[in-house]
């Protein structure tokens, strides 16, 4: 279900630090099969469906499939991300592999386990950006029905394409990142496996001819690179850790998390107009402060800090000005 071209840069603005992405075309649909599904829609019925395969064939079945042109540069990950180390590892080898070679970008899944705030959904965003290609996003947490990923049968009121089809459908890339979110509260008490999709889809074979439920037509979700993330594996079946590389991903100790303190302040201040009216660093007392956060929680608690500062006429934060522990803000203006 492939079509190539020859490689052609995918943008001329955004080298990836360095590196520009190369693309092949893929088609990851047949718009004969679209046609024959169109044609055989009764004229006044299933408008849904009938809008999703005239958009099909307006859009066309060639998305890009991106790589970078060699072997990006990853030490600014390696600096922010302290704690991803060995994932990061393990990227760069598969990287390495296709870096010089006309093989197309073939990233296994990866599964990473860890405590609420620890940056999992933060480094899949990095690595979406690290490749040039596209981000489709799940969050099983608050996933209500099965067919968040696979669809929903076009026979009941409501129904809709899943993420994975609308992400291939209306996005430009035949191998965006794909994050499940919080895999491991997928469970609860549903009659059906709301990671049934998923048996198919992490398997290579398989993805290449994916029928969403909705659509009825075969997309090829072959390249999709898969990230998801949990808190534990104690909730997730055996078929899926089997089909996944499984990293555990821990707090960062002290010295990394006020490293990633550093580089969000610095970044927060670049980031801002107001932000060259403060000081270029953050004080010892805060960056302590802040290394007792989880990375998810320093942005916020940084701007809340500046916000403090600024109306207490103050261009350099202090511990004070930072939430206080549990989430509550110190009152804003003087607190002396």
């Amino acid at each position: 279900m492939s079509s190539c071209t020859e490689l052609v840069p995918i943008s001329r603005e955004a080298p990836i630090h360095g590196r520009i992405p190369i693309a092949h075309m893929r088609a990851v649909y047949r718009l004969d099969e679209v046609e024959r599904r169109l044609g055989k829609l009764p004229p006044r019925d299933h408008e849904s469906l009938r809008a999703t395969y005239e958009r099909m064939l307006e859009k066309g079945a060639d998305r890009f499939q991106v790589k970078p042109s060699g072997l990006p540069a990853m030490t600014h990950l390696y600096d922010e991300l302290p704690n991803f180390h060995e994932v990061l590892d393990d990227l760069r080898r598969q990287l390495a592999l296709c870096s010089d070679s006309r093989d197309a970008l073939e990233i296994t899944p990866m599964l990473l386990l860890g405590p609420p705030g620890v940056g999992k959904t933060h480094f899949a965003r990095e690595v979406a950006q690290l490749l040039g290609t596209g981000l489709g996003f799940v969050s099983m947490s608050s996933m209500t029905a099965g067919w968040v990923l696979s669809g929903a049968s076009s026979q009941w009121k409501g129904a809709r394409p899943g993420k994975v089809f609308e992400t291939l459908v209306d996005g430009q890339y035949a191998n965006p990142v794909m994050v499940v979110d919080e895999i491991d509260k997928a469970g609860g008490e549903h009659a059906y496996d709301p990671l049934g999709s998923l048996y198919s889809l992490l398997e290579h074979d398989t993805a290449g001819s994916f029928t969403d439920e909705f659509a009825e037509v075969p997309v090829d979700a072959s390249q999709v690179i898969w990230v998801a993330t949990a808190n534990n594996a104690r909730d997730i079946p055996d078929p899926i850790l089997n089909r996944m590389n499984v990293f555990e991903v821990d707090m960062p100790d002290e010295e990394a998390a006020r490293k990633i303190a550093t580089r969000l302040y610095r970044r927060l201040c670049a980031d801002h107009d107001w932000g060259a009216r403060f000081a270029p660093e953050p004080g010892e007392a805060v960056l302590a402060a802040l290394g007792r956060l989880a990375p998810r929680e320093m942005r916020r608690a940084l701007m809340t800090a500046f916000g403090n500062a600024k109306l207490d006429g103050r261009h350099e934060i202090e511990p004070r000005d930072l939430p206080e522990a549990g989430g509550r803000r110190n009152p804003m203006g003087f607190t002396h």
